[in-house]
């Protein structure tokens, strides 16, 4: 691009200097100063606008860097958020897996109880048994109560007849407080399985919940995921545009110096200006033009006037 328009600018010197021409224009008319301010003007209003695109371009950056912050302040809560989640999950599985090992330890104990309870119903039905087939061996043998009397005073474990009911009567209040513990361990073990359905009820529910609040928290890092992408695309996008515009201004600044170099190598002109100042460099071209100028008015002064072709005049 640079080469081209160094052509071309040779070529339109060479064509100023060369071959004098007829101004076409109303602005061939104008005079160099006017011409100067002019050019000048126009460099102005592309710094200008050069000047307003780099602030518009540093309040986006300043603005997309605030909101890559914000993206990564908000991502961090998120992973803090689920780090707390996932350890208040370990820690309900931890409790849970303690109150289920304690149901199943009372279970066991309920179980043992049952055991002991039947046990104990058996020895009941036993000595009831004992006792009836006592009593009808008792009234057979009423005849022998005398006997059984003598024998009784003979006997070092029972001294008299009353001895003996005394004996089936604690039997007997030993059988209903049996009976009387056996219901009351029924009772504890419904208790205990109420409970135990209850608490199973509001693990489940507490599950459901956390399952619940897990997937919204899962939606919710996905939906931040894709907008960092998407602001990512768009600082890529940026960065491509400005790689261009600098790419642009430095083939402009180029092009300027090449500009330079070829009017004062024309010129013979010995300017000590630095690569990097531009403007300086264009407004040396500037003045080397207006030079080239002077003298082509100079040379149509002195030249004949040319006389249009019939051809040109149609």
């Amino acid at each position: 691009m640079a080469f081209e328009l160094e052509e071309y600018l040779r070529a339109a010197f060479r064509d100023k200097l060369l071959l004098p021409k007829m101004p076409e224009r109303e602005d061939d008319y104008l005079t160099p100063a006017t011409r100067l301010l002019e050019k000048r003007r126009e460099l102005a209003e592309v710094e200008q606008a050069l000047l307003a695109q780099k602030e518009e371009f540093q309040m986006k950056m300043e603005s997309l860097q605030q909101r890559r912050k914000e993206l990564q302040h908000k991502e961090g809560q998120l992973k803090e958020a689920i780090f707390k989640f996932d350890k208040f999950l370990k820690d309900n599985d931890s409790k849970r897996s303690r109150a289920l090992q304690k149901v199943s330890e009372q279970r066991e104990q309920v179980v043992q109880k049952v055991v002991e309870a039947r046990q104990l119903r058996q020895e009941i039905a036993r000595l009831l048994v004992e006792r009836d087939r006592l009593q009808r061996h008792l009234e057979a043998h009423a005849i022998f109560r005398s006997y059984l009397q003598g024998v009784l005073e003979k006997t070092e474990q029972f001294q008299e007849t009353q001895a003996l009911i005394d004996r089936f009567r604690t039997l007997t209040a030993t059988n209903v407080a049996l009976v009387q513990q056996d219901l009351g361990s029924r009772e504890a073990l419904a208790e205990k399985r109420a409970q135990l359905q209850q608490f199973l009820e509001q693990s489940n529910n507490e599950i459901m919940q956390l399952n619940n609040q897990l997937a919204m928290l899962q939606a919710q890092r996905e939906e931040a995921r894709a907008k960092v992408h998407q602001w990512e695309s768009k600082w890529t996008e940026i960065q491509n545009t400005a790689t261009k515009k600098t790419l642009q201004l430095g083939q402009i600044k180029m092009a300027a110096l090449n500009l330079f170099q070829l009017a004062t190598k024309q010129m013979k002109l010995q300017v000590d200006v630095p690569l990097e100042d531009t403007e300086t460099q264009l407004g040396t071209v500037q003045l080397c033009m207006l030079d080239l100028a002077d003298i082509l008015a100079d040379l149509r002064k002195g030249a004949p006037a040319v006389q249009p072709s019939p051809a040109a005049a149609s």
